[in-house]
């Protein structure tokens, strides 16, 4: 079963209490097909087909025939609703760009319309549910952030720009886990300025994200192998008076121990060698006295 957030199934839940008169089906309940083909019907009967597909879950259907109102009947008050139902059954089936793209239209049409917050949520949810694994490209995940931001700056006292702060939140966890990703990858490959920018990203930009303790453990690794000890011991005490009890604290904590032996080692003189005591002279030969010479 296909769950959907609270926001979404309420529109579902409102458009029931406005269903039109007449007829409640288009064709045979058990027919699996949408005849495509041009056929001129009342708005009545669309509207109620497409509401029945909607309410037992055959949501591609719903969407087709919620378009088929607007396509009939543009300048019918149900056009309008029809519209944004077109937009949740394309989301409910999993067509995120078909749902983007009666969102949009909704919201080109009726920018100032009551409904233009949850067309606008809508959007955004759809680039939210495609977001992938930190290992393949993002490109999706900051649409889905800008659009979660788009939310928050319209419409800020909705249940729409609640819900989208916390989505926030998750979608920039998951932008630094990328970073994080690929930083991790540089210091594999001993490429450690590489990785120091990404890290450095992280601490930037996604300080409040859960990354922050290790992209500060990482860059103390990164900074002690390109022999910058300064800058080591920086970052490992931004990480100990913001995380003194995490792992990451203890690991940055023993390599700056294990780099001040060394250099302590590296600083100190070898011993002399022992004095080896020089031999003594040998005596000198004291000289014959010259003979005498005979008179």
């Amino acid at each position: 079963m296909h769950s959907f957030p609270r926001p979404v199934a309420l529109l579902a839940i409102a458009a029931a209490l406005v269903p039109l008169a007449g007829c409640g089906a288009l064709g045979g309940r058990n027919n699996n097909r949408i005849d495509q083909r041009y056929v001129a019907r009342d708005v009545n009967t669309l509207y109620n087909a497409a509401y029945d597909r909607l309410q037992r879950r055959n949501y591609a259907q719903a969407a087709a025939l919620f378009d088929e109102v607007e396509r009939q009947h543009p300048y019918s008050v149900w056009a309008r609703r029809a519209q944004l139902m077109s937009a949740f059954s394309y989301y409910a089936a999993g067509d995120h760009t078909k749902s983007i793209e009666s969102a949009r239209r909704f919201l080109s049409i009726h920018p100032g319309n009551r409904d233009a917050p949850y067309a606008l949520y809508l959007i955004a949810l759809n680039y939210y549910e495609q977001i992938s694994d930190v290992t393949r490209d993002q490109a999706i995940t900051r649409q889905a952030l800008d659009a979660l931001g788009e939310v928050v700056r319209r419409y800020p006292g909705t249940s729409y720009a609640d819900d989208s702060r916390l989505k926030i939140d998750l979608v920039n966890d998951h932008l630094a886990g990328k970073e994080m990703e690929i930083g991790r990858f540089y210091q594999r490959r001993n490429q450690w300025l590489a990785s120091v920018i990404r890290f450095r990203t992280v601490i930037d930009q996604y300080q409040t994200t859960s990354h922050t303790p290790e992209a500060l453990m990482r860059l103390t690794e990164s900074y002690l192998a390109l022999g910058i000890p300064d800058q080591a011991q920086r970052s490992a005490a931004v990480l100990g008076a913001n995380y003194p009890e995490s792992r990451w604290y203890q690991r940055a904590y023993q390599l700056m121990q294990r780099n001040d032996r060394r250099g302590q080692a590296a600083a100190t003189p070898p011993a002399p060698p022992t004095p080896v005591p020089a031999p003594a002279e040998p005596a000198q030969p004291t000289p014959a006295p010259a003979e005498t010479p005979a008179d």
